[in-house]
């Protein structure tokens, strides 16, 4: 082969080694930009479930009531671990740990009470409780609003929030005859007015109160 052939030939396959390595490196871009663009479109599109901030309740905050579902983990514990809802009576049934009143008591409470009623069985258990489901601490709103119903009172909710909550109003919605009924510990019925004009305003703000579980928004 003479020296001519010879550094064409070198030639031919150095330009060959560039092309190979190009379209790999092409590949390679592509293949971490479609990875890191794929969870961040993911999580700009895909709805969030609607439960999911006021179902992963873990704190020494919110109190458990009857019907809440309740997640309890009991760490390398399969068996005593599951999703169990607190009965009427405010009380739940957990395998070795027996009966424990749930209603009442924070998640965290919760926990300490569960782990010492293990201690017997168990060697230093961990015990996690979430609220899984919220369903004892409700508000309700009806009428001339775009989604009437009941509605997870999870934290601070203002009577704003709650119309917010319910989509706003329908065309003849009369906004300011508002109320809230509210169902006080001794039987009787308070029927308190809201403005929705005058509140946004900032002419009447204390009318917008904070919702108590049970309470009932009438937009006439």
């Amino acid at each position: 082969m003479t020296n001519q052939k010879r550094f064409r030939n070198l030639g031919l396959a150095a330009i060959a080694g560039c092309l190979f390595s190009t379209g790999l490196l092409a590949q390679t871009t592509n293949g971490n930009v479609g990875n890191s663009a794929g969870p961040e479109i993911a999580s700009k599109t895909t709805p969030a479930p609607a439960e999911s901030s006021a179902m992963n309740l873990h704190d020494d905050t919110y109190v458990i009531g009857a019907s809440d579902v309740l997640a309890i983990n009991v760490w390398k514990e399969p068996e005593v671990s599951r999703s169990i809802p607190v009965r009427s009576d405010g009380r739940i049934s957990l395998p070795l740990a027996g009966e424990i009143q749930a209603a009442g008591q924070t998640p965290l409470k919760l926990e300490t009470e569960i782990a010492n009623k293990l201690k017997s069985f168990l060697s230093d258990p961990e015990v996690t409780v979430i609220v899984q489901q919220i369903n004892s601490q409700k508000f309700n709103i009806l009428g001339q609003v775009a989604r009437p119903g009941s509605y997870p009172l999870t934290n601070a909710t203002t009577v704003l929030d709650a119309l917010a909550l319910a989509g706003g109003f329908r065309d003849f919605a009369k906004q300011k005859s508002i109320y809230v009924l509210r169902h006080n510990a001794d039987g009787t019925e308070v029927r308190m007015p809201f403005n929705y004009k005058s509140v946004i305003k900032a002419k009447n703000s204390t009318e917008n109160i904070t919702l108590q579980p049970k309470d009932t928004i009438v937009v006439p």
